[in-house]
């Protein structure tokens, strides 16, 4: 079989076009029945809103200003985006015109606010104007008006209606002519990374080609010396030695990123980077930002990621320390970082489906991202942990709502990053019981039909829908983790070794409406162990099954879970639904466990603690502390 090229430019199928049901619908389900709203409610409380309102006077300063010469309240535009995002999304699957409304007055309300001249931010119209454009390292500028654009374009595709995108392609515009090196331009980009991939989206939904210009020059600048940052603190009359983090590493910014080798600083800047980045190199099939990013790719996951897909161990930058530095009761490993690896995984399959980055997409996504949003979509975790005494939980709101709104967005949008389209294939990266509608550059039209109970069940079958047949390929993911896996196409069975092209099984053929393609995944436990780098995992053990990975919580197993010891050949597992928990599989397995309860007095004694025979219920790691609150552990004694 001949390889396709790398030329290949596949890019995501627009959110209305694919409809959810199964897993993922009840998850958006969730966000419908309570999440956007409550995203709405507590923008509206923290003040958000009058903070965008020219009838009402300025706020001022309501969150205090922090060491870095900033304050939370800057990102408040970047809330309101993602929010606005989120009931985009959820309008779609569920149509809700007092959200709507709701919606549509704050859009009002950035038409007031938005300059003559298409400037557009609350901060620096309303509390700081004297301050525009004067630190861009710090001060979230161009970060917020990402987010306001990625809102303006999900809002556009949802409800038809154009005036936030309108709104965000005049503030496009404006920066065209301020930002580049003609005279009188800053020749900048923003400390925290986002409106690369914001651009690129703006650039997609209105055929714009300057937008992708735009977002391209905010990459190839970065890094550059004479340094920018650097340059702008001189000419603000700030000390250039004192800043956050006192290294440009924590914004990405201390090579040119096609230098970078090394996945370090910020964790959600470096997704937001790396996802730009790759949407760059598809468009442009820019062969030197993917190089940089293969490099990227393999540092960040063969040397600094969780099992989960958790990314950045340490609170102190919100981001990544030493190679194997994977601390389990500390990890900061912060949901919006997950949800970003999701994106940047998504974007590395825009030239071509490869198993290696749809995996750990698959991977970020159930076990690193969805843990940080409630099974009723009304709480949330910011940072997730794989190891908890009992004293983390989820809360109602944070200083720094960035989580809440951004895994409600994903969850909404989960259906874009299922498939992707290129001239004449269709890709499949995720599974999941959908339809999607599906236009090939070609002009073939196909509707496909996904029936399954994944992750839950490994079964996954495919119907076609064509008014005339057509010739196309479709690309199925097959894990890594899915051995004996198996494919037929309208009963016959085919050869996957034969059909295989990176990880993924290419049928190119001329396609039937009522064509029906089955796939089985085995979703068989298995155990998974850490480098011996990783000393926090020395001497433990994981459990997966599937995508999934599983967790013990003391709600099924009682306190003291550390004396819980797997054996080192696994016992047969008992599935159990649990009907609390969305209808998740369970798993009980015979355990042993470490007698506490007898140990007496002593601190330490010369005999280890006796055992019992026991059984342990493991349930899915993305579901811990939905239910009684109490200690979780993932990496459990492993008896070898």
């Amino acid at each position: 079989m001949t390889k396709p090229s790398n030329d290949r430019q596949f890019r995501p199928v627009a959110v209305p076009d694919v409809e959810l049901g199964g897993f993922w619908g009840k998850w958006q389900d969730a966000v419908c029945n309570s999440t956007a709203e409550t995203l709405l409610d507590r923008c509206v409380e923290a003040g958000m809103l009058k903070a965008i309102d020219v009838g009402q006077p300025s706020p001022g300063v309501v969150i205090p200003i922090q060491p870095w010469g900033g304050t939370t309240q800057m990102f408040w535009d970047s809330d309101l985006g993602k929010s606005i995002e989120t009931i985009a999304y959820s309008l779609y699957r569920r149509p809700n015109p007092k959200l709507e409304a709701r919606a549509d007055e704050i859009i009002d309300m950035y038409e007031k606010l938005q300059d003559e001249d298409g400037y557009l931010n609350a901060w620096f119209q309303r509390v700081e104007p004297s301050r525009r454009w004067t630190n861009l390292r710090d001060h979230h500028e161009l970060y917020c008006a990402g987010h306001l654009m990625e809102a303006a374009v999900a809002y556009y595709q949802a409800t038809g209606k154009r005036k936030l995108l309108d709104i965000m392609c005049r503030y496009a515009d404006y920066m065209i002519k301020i930002f580049g090196h003609g005279e009188g331009q800053i020749s900048g980009y923003c400390g925290h990374e986002e409106v690369e991939l914001a651009l690129v989206k703006l650039a997609r939904v209105t055929g714009e080609k300057k937008y992708l210009d735009l977002s391209k020059y905010f990459i190839d600048e970065r890094g550059t010396e004479p340094h920018f940052f650097t340059a702008e603190a001189s000419r603000d009359g700030r000390d250039v030695s004192q800043y956050h983090q006192k290294t440009y590493e924590y914004a990405q910014a201390h090579q040119p990123v096609r230098a970078q080798t090394k996945v370090v600083g910020h964790a959600v800047r470096a997704m937001y980077l790396y996802s730009g980045m790759a949407d760059i190199a598809t468009e442009y099939k820019d062969d030197s930002l993917t190089a940089a990013l293969e490099t990227l790719w393999d540092d960040l996951t063969t040397k600094q990621m969780y099992i989960t897909g958790g990314i950045g161990p340490a609170a102190s930058n919100e981001g990544f320390t030493d190679y194997f530095d994977l601390p389990n009761d500390t990890a900061y490993a912060e949901t919006c970082a997950s949800v970003g690896l999701v994106f940047w995984a998504s974007r590395m399959l825009g030239r071509g489906p490869d198993r290696r980055y749809a995996d750990i997409m698959e991977q970020a996504l159930y076990n690193g991202a969805l843990p940080g949003l409630s099974t009723d979509g009304k709480t949330f975790f910011y940072d997730n942990p794989l190891e908890s005494a009992g004293k983390h939980h989820r809360w109602k709101w944070h200083h720094c709502p960035c989580c809440p709104p951004n895994i409600a967005r994903l969850v909404t949008s989960i259906g874009s990053y299922m498939y992707a389209v290129s001239d004449n294939e269709i890709a499949v990266h995720l599974y999941g019981e959908s339809t999607a509608r599906l236009k090939l550059a070609n002009g073939a039209e196909v509707e496909l039909e996904q029936t399954t109970n994944y992750p839950w069940e490994g079964a996954v079958a495919f119907t076609t829908r064509l008014e005339k047949p057509a010739r196309f390929a479709l690309s199925l993911r097959i894990p890594d983790w899915a051995e004996g896996a198996t494919l037929s196409v309208n009963g016959e069975m085919l050869d996957l070794n034969a059909n295989m092209q990176d990880g993924y099984a290419r049928i190119d053929r001329e396609w039937a409406a009522g064509d029906r393609v089955a796939l089985y995944l085995p979703l068989a436990l298995r155990p998974q162990y850490a480098n011996p780098k990783v000393r926090q995992d020395a001497g433990r053990v994981a459990l997966m099954r599937g995508p999934l990975v599983y967790c013990v919580e003391t709600t099924d197993n009682g306190e003291d879970l550390n004396a819980i010891v797997l054996p080192r050949e696994l016992p047969a597992a008992e599935t159990v639904v649990l009907k609390d928990l969305n209808d998740a599989i369970a798993l009980d397995l015979k355990v042993e466990r470490e007698e506490t309860s007898n140990w007496g007095t002593a601190l330490y004694r010369k005999a280890p603690a006796e055992r019992q025979v026991a059984t342990a219920r493991f349930v899915p790691y993305h579901l811990w502390d939905n239910r009684a609150p109490g200690e979780m552990l993932v990496w459990v004694q492993s008896d070898r």
